[in-house]
Order: C-alpha cells, then sequence, then structure tokens
C-alpha cells in the first residue's frame, strides 16, 4: 500500500446506474433496477480503495460505470479533473490508456483463439504504442513484470492455470502505463494459495509503477490486506467508509458489523459474537423506504424505517449512513 501522495485521482459524486425493465410486445418500460444509486467516493493517488458487499450489491457495476463498459444513468466521475462521463469517443479511447480494468474470470476475459503474445499487443497496437522490435522488447518486458517468461508467448489461454491466466490478464492491463487499474474481484475465481500470489503481485506493482487500484471484492481478509480505504456497499449504496484500520477495529453500521463477524478467524479458540441477519436482500427493484438496510437490522427503530439517511461524517475519515449514530454524535 502506497501512502506517499494525497491527490484525489478519481472522484465520484452521486453515481447513479439503472437498468430498466420492459414488458409486452411493445416493450413497455415497467420499472428499473437501481443497481447503483446515488454512491460518491474518492481515491487517492498512489493509494487502494476497497470496495465490498455482498453479491449483487453494485460494486461491480460500478467499476464498470466507471470505464464505461456500462453507460451511467447519473453522476459525475472527475479523472484528474476532467468528467469521465462527458468525454467524446475521442477522449473517452485516450483516457483508457491511463485506466484500465482486470475482471474476475481470467479465461472468460481472455480471448481463446488468441496467443498471448496477440492478447498483450492488442492495446499497444490500438493506441500505436511502439512498432516492432521495441514492442516485442516491451511484451517480453511484461510477461517477465509478472511472472511469466518469452516461452509463453505461442501458447493459448487454455493451456495455463487460472493463476497464469490472471497474471496475464494483470499484463495486459499494466501495457498502456495506467495511472488506476479497477479490479474487478481479481482473486475470487483462484486457489487460496495463488490467491496470496496474486495479491503479492499487485502490491509489488503498486510500489513500482505508482498504481491507484479500486479493488472490488467480498473477502473482507483480501480487502483488509491490501486497501488504504475501505467502502461497504448495501443495496446499491455505500453504508460505510473509513481508513481500513479503522473501519476493520471499529466497525460502525450494523451491516459492516455483521459483516465482520462473518469473517473466519484462524484460530480456532477465539471466541466471536456471531451477528446473523435475517431475511433475504430486498430487490433492487423495489428499494425499501427509509434506510434500505432496515429490514434485516437488529437495531432498527420506526426512523429508520421511514427517513432515508446517508453517509454521515464521523470525523477521520470515518463515514456512516446510519441514524442511530448519526443521533448518538449529536448528543
Amino acid at each position: 500500500m502506497n501512502t506517499e501522495a494525497n491527490v484525489p485521482l478519481l472522484e465520484v459524486k452521486n453515481l447513479r446506474k439503472y437498468f430498466p425493465i420492459y414488458k409486452g410486445v411493445f416493450a413497455k418500460a415497467v420499472g428499473q433496477v437501481k443497481a447503483v444509486d446515488d454512491v460518491s467516493f474518492s481515491v487517492t493517488k498512489g493509494q487502494t480503495l476497497g470496495i465490498v458487499g455482498e453479491s449483487g450489491c453494485g460494486k461491480s457495476t460500478t467499476g464498470r460505470t466507471l470505464l464505461r463498459l456500462v453507460e451511467p444513468t447519473a453522476g459525475v466521475a472527475l479523472f484528474e479533473g476532467k468528467d469521465i462521463f462527458a468525454l467524446g469517443a475521442k477522449e473517452m479511447r485516450a483516457l483508457r490508456r491511463d485506466a484500465q480494468i482486470v475482471f474476475q474470470d481470467p479465461f472468460a476475459s481472455l480471448n481463446p483463439r488468441k496467443t498471448v503474445r496477440d492478447i498483450i499487443n492488442e492495446p499497444l497496437q490500438i493506441h500505436q504504442v511502439s512498432k516492432g522490435k521495441e514492442r516485442q522488447k516491451r511484451i517480453l518486458e511484461l510477461l517477465d513484470v509478472v511472472g511469466l517468461s518469452s516461452s509463453h508467448l505461442r501458447r493459448y489461454p487454455h493451456e495455463f492455470s487460472g493463476g497464469q491466466r490472471q497474471r496475464i490478464g494483470v499484463a495486459r492491463a499494466l501495457a498502456l502505463n495506467p495511472k488506476l487499474i479497477i479490479l474487478d474481484e481479481p482473486v475470487s475465481a483462484l486457489d487460496v494459495s495463488i490467491q496470496s500470489q496474486i495479491i503479492n503481485l499487485l502490491e509489488t506493482l503498486q510500489h513500482e509503477f505508482q498504481l491507484t487500484y479500486i479493488f472490488i471484492a467480498h473477502d473482507l481478509a483480501v480487502v483488509r490486506h491490501i486497501s488504504d480505504t475501505v467502502a461497504v456497499m448495501y443495496l446499491g449504496r455505500i453504508v460505510e467508509t473509513a481508513p481500513a484500520d479503522q473501519l476493520f477495529s471499529q466497525p460502525s453500521h450494523p451491516y459492516t458489523q455483521a459483516l465482520l463477524s462473518a469473517t473466519p478467524e484462524a484460530d480456532p479458540d477465539l471466541e466471536r459474537n456471531r451477528i446473523v441477519l435475517t431475511g433475504d436482500v430486498p430487490s433492487p427493484l423495489d428499494i425499501p423506504t427509509g434506510c434500505r438496510f432496515h429490514t434485516r437490522c437488529p437495531e432498527k427503530t420506526d426512523l429508520c424505517t421511514k427517513k432515508d439517511i446517508h453517509l454521515f461524517d464521523q470525523g477521520g475519515g470515518h463515514f456512516v449512513a446510519c441514524h442511530l449514530r448519526t443521533a448518538a454524535s449529536a448528543v
């Protein structure tokens, strides 16, 4: 983790991504899935923001929307002062040199008909970075950086293990010397031993190339290890964000507390009070009124069921969206 700089590289304000639902012969819109609903955060240059939450909370959609792999419904995303969502096609292509993504499934994200050489060469060719021997040298350098060798150049993705395929994905993301890399659950499909290798590789690359990461995952142990700041998402919205050490030692939101209580511990004799949440996550088609977590919250009050709540500053970079915590801070 890099703490040398305090300059925001990316600032996201009021990001929304709604997916319309169509029915009938005339494909009439009858509703919308609020996958991402009013999300704001910033990422400091050279550091890592971890985004965690249950499956379906909107964390992956957030990452893909930032790179306009899916178009946003509303909001602003300032990358070095430029609004990503306002850029034209030509400007957006130029920005993609500075912002890349590594996907969750290292097999599905690599073209099975292309060799490793072709996969890494593709971004260099599209953006016209170097030529001839200079480009081949760059490809070999990238392979070496991620722990592969020239003997792998002519192989296809199916000839590699999951960890090796993810290394190829990382090499492709690094090809254009980006400033920001969005890591969309990059180790969830890998064995535990391979996960640690990829995480260590990402940390080494961050120090070496001054990279900024948005690390999306549901594994809290991994997020704690790699992140400087952590944002917890629930049903399309961030409910708590804080420096990693503070969030894991002093979680404030009931949802964050429940997530942490379910994290496995290496010590079998260590006693932990498990917080079991009742009920299912509500549908993003029908967001509950008031605090959207109140249907599962063990501490809910009447206010929670009636009035919506947004992030409240608890000080020290710790923000929480909870009526009870807001009231306690006001006393």
